[in-house]
């Protein structure tokens, strides 16, 4: 057990990001009794049934509620203490109908969307948050894109008594992480699958879109947990077509040796300094007593 109690708050977009973006990281760090909060920003209202067994008229009638059950169930077995919904209702993909509502995440005030983060923030006090990059030229859904632009100004509001005064005593988080697919990882998976005399999933389109590795600070060995991720995925029932290649197309017993890494970057710190051409392998580094 840690010397000192350790917390670390994730912020996602929809029910299943919390599965595809560093689940196994997540479970590391539970199963070293570190404390572990989600913040899932919308319902996932407007995502499709991508598993044939499940598309009919009684899941689609209560898609919001299977999605907050399959929600749980991921996160139980990540291994999250508690999950936080920021209450805004999913925006669909660019160009949707979904954008016009005006519940939708991506049409919330600013303010308001940071000031709820915030008293987040302040209420679970943790010294690490993870959330996403700025991808307008990857994969630009607009609710990845508010997870991105409300994340650091709550960080920096957070420890502020001066902001949002009415959303709990000021707590100063350390480390602000995002979360990264790097090329390497897609490259070896991509070999992998052609190595076995499998169609891969990667076209070119993959490779031009990850661009990132140059900006990798931290790489996470989750070697021991690298099945979470999937399992986790298979709980999203409604998201997640079991027999996906692109997800499971790989046997597991080759996939987990590609890229046994969940890989991060380190965008603020209040703690310690990167060291160049050396990778952190902890998200609590300089934090640890």
């Amino acid at each position: 057990m840690f010397e000192k109690s350790l917390r670390l708050l994730t912020v996602h977009a929809h029910p299943d990001d919390e599965a595809s973006k560093g689940a196994s990281t997540i479970a590391r760090y539970s199963a070293e009794n570190a404390h572990s909060v989600l913040v899932c920003c919308t319902g996932g209202e407007a995502g499709d049934i991508l598993n044939p067994a499940l598309q009919n008229s009684e899941t689609e009638e209560n898609l919001p509620k299977v999605r907050a059950e399959e929600l749980a169930l991921s996160a139980k077995i990540i291994g999250y203490n508690q999950v936080v919904m920021l209450g805004y209702r999913d925006s669909g993909m660019p160009e949707s109908e979904h954008n016009d509502n005006p519940e939708a995440f991506m049409n919330a005030p600013f303010d308001d969307a940071v000031g709820k983060l915030v008293a987040i923030i302040r209420e679970e006090k943790p010294q690490v948050i993870v959330t996403y990059p700025d991808e307008r030229k990857g994969y630009n859904h607009p609710d990845h894109l508010m997870v991105h632009d409300i994340s650091l100004p709550a960080f920096e509001a957070a420890g502020d008594p001066e902001k949002y005064p009415d959303s709990g005593e000021p707590w100063q988080p350390s480390k602000l992480y995002e979360t990264v697919w790097s090329r390497a990882r897609i490259e070896g998976l991509h070999k992998k699958f052609l190595e076995l005399g499998l169609e891969s999933p990667y076209d070119e389109s993959w490779f031009k879109r990850r661009s990132q590795d140059h900006r990798i600070t931290t790489r996470i060995d989750i070697s021991d947990w690298w099945e979470i991720r999937g399992q986790a995925l298979r709980a999203h029932a409604t998201q997640v077509d079991p027999d996906s290649p692109f997800w499971f197309g790989l046997p597991d017993e080759h996939a987990r040796t590609v890229h046994p890494f969940d890989d991060y970057v380190l965008v603020r710190s209040l703690v310690g300094d990167i060291q160049d051409g050396v990778f952190e392998d902890d998200l609590f580094q300089d934090i640890r007593e």
